[in-house]
């Protein structure tokens, strides 16, 4: 991997844009970058480090303060870098999340991070991914390092490579984990762990389980707690059982005779009930005829009056049709009343009352008034017609004289129409010329169109082929994971091989261990080298495939990217937008172009119009004039039938008035005619109805009218009366029925006593019930005790399993662990990772001893750390002038200083020939040096110098003036006045 470039504002300390072509320190193979402290050197790496996976180490979970602080609200802050890999050229452009005003109203708002990748493909720039989650997969399959080991092998941050050489064990496992992906063993030690809690919960539970099912045996035998064994074996459990079902059979048999006595005392007890209800139906029916028989009296009387309601109901519609003949009279007088006092106001006062005679003669009269008024009335009806044809023709004089000012309007205003036309016709002429423009500008907008929308259809590609990818990864992921399982199980088998070649009073491999009381059973089916293959080749096939649509997904975005750059990066919507505009312009053109056309035949017909509104102006007013004259005679006419209705009128406002008030003195004599009518004709009815009534009382025999009224009641209450008698008489009958019945003849006159029977049931009754619950009670416990055996009989048969397991299970989880009897006190994990830190300190040394003339050389220690804690990880310094090897944190800072350098190298190469022989053609080291002597910072350049073999450029921050001397290519940060910083690149005179 190699940084090229660096383009990047806004952040850390550098307001303005600033470029940094590394490049250009290719020949030169190391640089210095220098400054004031605090300028912003560490910013340098800090943004390359955001830029590959969007934040800062020393900033983490603070994202808002990678902002330059000297930013205006509209300064633009990112971060642009380019690298390559493999041979290939990768572009990747950052934004950081911050704060930053409304453009509307007041507060801030949150501007959302942004991220977009690119690939060189000659000398354009193509679109890979522009989405955070997509560009972090798209990043991990180009580059492997994951964060931590990009700081390790590339990154060598301030003061951050010194504490692996000083960490403690636990401290150390957690990076090498990290770095190496050694978690796998961390869980199979988790798992080992848990799988021996477990049994030994499972063995604890079996042990307890037996205890309690004999706590609960003894319950059912019914024995005290001193009466249970210590350790209980089977033969107590079935001892037990066996006495319980001896006294279940004599239950039994007791039950059986105390179930006979009471069938017998039963049956006896029944007999004696059966007389007893006879004796009782007897009682009951004598009583109820007894009582029935007293009400006799008023049953009779009862039916007496029943039968004169009968007689009551043949007469009341006589009586109904009287009583409503006399109120049909009473309402007829009324009306007569009413009529008579509307008559009154035509009459004078102390008039004779009229009859029908003196009322048909007044009708007749006035009849022949009304006749003598009906052609004024004719006439006065005719004026409003008048009126309105009156006003009709004065509306169409007005009409016609309008119409005169507007056809002299009209000619008035045509010659300035005429003009206006003109001008309308030179500019459509000119939108007519812009057609040819408008048709092309309409076509680009369709062409860009197209492009967008295939951009559409290239983004579900993307979308298809993501999908893909993604259950390639999940393939592969599945591939590893039993990769992983088979590597885990081959480990677990380790000790069933080691076992297979122990010998009594030879020592353990693993625990140094002469005697070997429970070695280790491996599984029926253990993993081969040949399984561990299979599974290696199928991770690779897997892989493989997820490199291919890895590779497909990369094709795909590119077709997006290309489809994207031809639609100018302009949406469906906004090209849509545009090709509506384009070709709303080419429709105005050929709008324009049709309008001058019809403005031509415009012109024409105004021309036209100015001609023929001359030659009508003279029609118009004969027109007028003859309507004028129409007027006059219609008015002459209205005058005459006025002369005519005023003398018909009298000394009324108007002829209708005078025929109103007729009508209403016509209308109250002929109310008042028919009321003398109605009232002869009901007085006539109500004498018959009177007559007809008398005589149906007489035939009922009722003295008078009030006496058939009392006598009647309604049609329900008779109803209910005629079936309180038929019950009566139901009853009488029933009763007399049961005495007849032959079941209750030659009974005993005295009530029977049942009192001795019903007590010897009782008693058989009881001692039934408790026989039978007894034999339940020894039944049940027999049946919960046999359960309670055949459970005990199976945990005794699996707790001798369950041991044999347990026992095994707890010396391996030991052993991996790192506890008993594991002698080294080394876990499994930590033995994996003391292995990859012994090859780190072998390429460590290989520095270090150049760098200290050959003093100094680190060594892996595994010893016990202080008070027996697990070791493994441990590193010592061993000094050549005194032959003994001491901790790491006693060397001088200058000391430190070149080991943490040397480790940090030698982890550099380890890390990178584990991440897949990745390629480091650039390295940055940042400070340090000031703690170390110039022959001895001479040395470490000189040890640095030689890792520029094959192109490799190195990057160097620090204070050190004689640095500064011996190294020509720098990067110098500057302070402006203003407070943030630029970036100077540049290289000394030699």
């Amino acid at each position: 991997m190699k940084i090229k470039r660096v383009r990047l504002a806004g952040f850390g300390p550098y307001k303005n844009e600033q470029l940094i072509d590394f490049e250009k320190f290719d020949s030169d193979g190391i640089f210095l970058i220098t400054g004031k402290t605090g300028a912003g050197k560490s910013s340098i790496l800090d943004a390359i480090c955001f830029a590959l996976y969007g934040h800062v180490p020393r900033y983490d979970g603070t994202e808002l303060q990678l902002r330059s602080d000297h930013c205006e609200p509209d300064d633009p802050s990112f971060v642009e870098l380019d690298f390559s890999m493999n041979e290939r050229d990768y572009r990747i452009f950052r934004t950081p999340k911050f704060e930053r005003p409304k453009k509307r109203g007041e507060g801030t708002t949150t501007s959302q991070p942004e991220v977009r990748l690119f690939v060189k493909d000659g000398d354009d720039w193509q679109g890979v991914a522009a989405k955070p989650v997509d560009v972090g997969h798209e990043l991990a399959r180009i580059l492997p390092l994951k964060e931590d080991q990009f700081l390790q092998v590339i990154l060598l941050a301030q003061n951050r490579f010194q504490k692996f050489l000083l960490a403690k064990t636990d401290e150390r496992r957690a990076v090498l984990r990290t770095l190496f992906g050694t978690s796998r063993f961390d869980q199979l030690e988790q798992s080992l762990i848990a799988r021996r809690k477990k049994l030994d919960s499972q063995l604890g539970d079996v042990q307890r389980a037996i205890a309690d099912r004999a706590r609960i045996a003894a319950n059912q035998l019914r024995l005290g707690d001193d009466d249970v064994p210590q350790d209980p074996g089977l033969d107590w459990f079935t001892s037990g059982l066996t006495d319980l079902e001896r006294q279940l059979h004599e239950a039994t048999k007791r039950a059986e005779l105390a179930a006979a006595e009471f069938t017998a005392a039963a049956d006896h007890h029944q007999v004696l009930g059966e007389v007893a209800r006879r004796q009782a139906r007897r009682d009951t029916a004598l009583a109820q005829l007894a009582a029935l028989t007293d009400r006799e009296e008023a049953i009779a009387a009862e039916r007496t009056a029943l039968h004169a309601a009968a007689r009551a109901a043949r007469v009341w519609p006589q009586i109904r049709a009287g009583q409503q003949a006399t109120v049909a009279l009473e309402e007829a007088q009324t009306d007569e009343t009413d009529a008579r006092a509307a008559w009154q106001h035509f009459r004078p006062a102390g008039a004779e009352p009229e009859t029908h005679a003196s009322l048909k003669l007044v009708t007749d009269a006035l009849l022949g008034r009304l006749g003598t008024l009906a052609d004024a009335l004719g006439d006065e009806q005719k004026l409003p017609e008048f009126d309105l044809e009156l006003t009709r023709l004065h509306g169409l004089v007005e009409e016609h004289t309008a119409a005169l000012d507007d056809a002299q309007a009209v000619i008035d205003a045509l010659p300035q129409q005429i003009e206006s036309a003109g001008v309308e016709h030179a500019a459509a002429a000119l939108g007519a010329a812009r057609k040819d423009e408008a048709a092309a500008a309409l076509e680009r907008a369709e062409t860009a169109l197209s492009a967008a929308e295939s951009v559409v259809v290239h983004a579900a590609e993307v979308l298809e082929a993501s999908q893909a990818e993604l259950v390639a990864s999940g393939e592969n992921a599945a591939a590893a994971a039993h990769y992983d399982a088979l590597l885990t199980r081959r480990f677990a088998g380790y000790a069933a091989e080691l076992a297979s070649e122990l010998e009594d009073g030879t020592p353990c491999l693993v625990c140094g261990s002469e005697s070997h009381p429970a070695p280790s059973i491996g599984e029926a089916d253990p993993v081969s080298e040949g399984d561990l293959t299979s599974a290696r080749k199928a991770v690779t096939l897997r892989q493989q495939a997820l490199a291919e649509a890895g590779t497909a997904v990369q094709d795909a975005r590119t077709r997006l990217a290309q489809a994207e750059a031809r639609a100018g990066n302009r949406s469906v919507e906004e090209l849509l937008a545009e090709r509506a505009t384009a070709r709303t312009a080419l429709e105005d053109s050929e709008t324009a172009a049709r309008l001058l056309a019809r403005l031509v035949e415009d012109l024409v017909g105004l021309r036209g119009r100015l001609a023929d509104a001359t030659t009508g102006l003279i029609g118009l007013r004969a027109t007028r004039d003859t309507s004028a004259a129409e007027h006059t005679d219609r008015a002459a006419h209205r005058e005459a039938l006025v002369h005519r209705v005023t003398a018909q009128r009298g000394d009324y406002e108007t002829v209708t008035e005078h025929v109103d008030r007729l009508n209403d003195e016509l209308g109250a004599a002929r109310a008042l005619y028919e009321a003398l009518g109605v009232s002869r004709e009901r007085g006539t009815v109500r004498v018959a109805a009177i007559a007809a009534m008398t005589m149906q009382l007489l035939q009922e025999d009722f003295a008078d009218e009030a006496t058939a009224e009392a006598a009647r009641v309604g049609d329900a209450e008779a109803q209910r009366r005629e079936s309180a008698l038929r019950t009566h008489d139901d009853q009488i009958a029933a009763a007399r029925a049961a005495l007849a019945d032959p079941e209750l003849a030659d009974l005993p006159a005295e009530p029977i006593n049942r009192d001795p029977a019903r007590e010897a049931f009782d008693l058989a009754s009881v001692a039934r019930d408790d026989a039978i619950t007894a034999r339940s009670s020894v039944d049940e416990r027999v049946t919960q005790l046999g359960a309670l055996v055949a459970e005990v009989t199976a945990q005794f048969a699996a707790s001798a399993a369950l041991l044999t397991t347990q026992t095994q299970v707890r010396q391996l989880a030991d052993v991996v662990h790192g506890d008993e009897p594991n002698t080294k006190r080394i876990r499994l994990e930590t033995y994996v990772l003391a292995a990859q830190l012994e090859e780190i300190v072998a390429a460590a040394n290989t520095r270090l001893r150049t760098m200290t003339s050959g003093r100094y050389t680190l060594e892996h220690d595994d010893s016990l750390e202080f008070r027996a804690t697990q070791s493994g990880l441990g590193l010592g310094i061993r000094d050549v002038f005194t032959g003994r090897t001491r901790a790491t944190n006693s060397l001088s800072g200058g000391e430190t200083f070149l080991a943490s350098l040397a480790l940090a190298l030698g982890l550099a190469e380890v890390v990178t020939s584990q991440a897949g022989g990745i390629t480091l053609d650039t390295l940055f080291v940042d400070e340090g040096f000031g703690s170390l002597d110039s022959e001895t910072l001479e040395t470490a350049m000189s040890t640095l110098d030689t890792l520029r073999a094959g192109g490799r450029t190195i990057g160097l921050i620090s204070h050190v003036d004689s640095m500064k001397e011996q190294i020509p290519a720098k990067l110098s940060i500057v302070v402006t006045d203003q407070g943030h910083s630029t970036i100077e690149a540049g290289r000394d005179r030699v």
